[in-house]
């Protein structure tokens, strides 16, 4: 029985819209901006700093972390504090009933913890990511809007390999992979809610 609905997401592909709309319609909670808050609170770090280091980590601090972690036993920086406080808050919002969790390596977190959950990967075209990247952020340059594209998915990748020793966005790791820009949100909603349903 899938209790947990886990949602990964290129930048800018709508998953969080799709998330949003999924909790809806099942009626669950939706967690996102309240893991970065409960975070908050545990740790007592900024929220903003949690923003920042949550989800993403450059190529150059993976290299760092791994020759800093290998050469001291003691050896802890925030990032793997937030984790660690992310992972604690998404176990326990699980135990607390159904619910739709973005990102975060929640479908891992979840995995390893012997908790059922239906997980998704939401992509699209450069195209249809570059248009909702400009109504985030205001840039209008092509050129600057491929760059922001590539730098947060990156940064998604390595953080995703770092915590799970997996691939991010490999179909292998998920139960549906949906190409949002082709489907449009509402339809990828539709075929999550329907494969819960189907489960439960």
């Amino acid at each position: 029985m899938n209790k947990t609905i886990t949602i990964s997401r290129e930048y800018a592909a709508g998953g969080r819209k799709i998330a949003k709309l999924v909790a809806e319609q099942l009626n669950i909670p939706f967690y996102d901006k309240d893991i970065v808050r409960e975070t908050a609170k545990a740790s007592g770090f900024e929220a903003a700093l949690i923003e920042d280091e949550g989800e993403v980590i450059s190529r150059t601090d993976s290299i760092l972390k791994s020759i800093c972690s290998a050469s001291s036993l003691q050896f802890n920086d925030t990032q793997e504090v937030i984790h660690d406080v992310q992972q604690a808050i998404i176990l326990r919002l699980v135990q607390e009933g159904p619910c739709v969790i973005v990102g975060r390596c929640a479908d891992e977190i979840l995995r390893q913890a012997g908790i059922d959950s239906l997980n998704v990967f939401i992509h699209a075209d450069q195209l249809h990511r570059a248009v909702y990247a400009s109504e985030l952020t205001g840039i209008t340059n092509a050129t600057e809007l491929q760059k922001l594209l590539r730098r947060v998915d990156s940064g998604r990748q390595v953080y995703y390999a770092h915590y799970t020793g997996k691939k991010w966005g490999d179909p292998n790791n998920y139960h549906m992979s949906l190409d949002s820009g082709a489907l449009g949100y509402d339809l990828c909603a539709k075929f999550i809610v329907e494969a819960f349903r189907a489960e439960n």
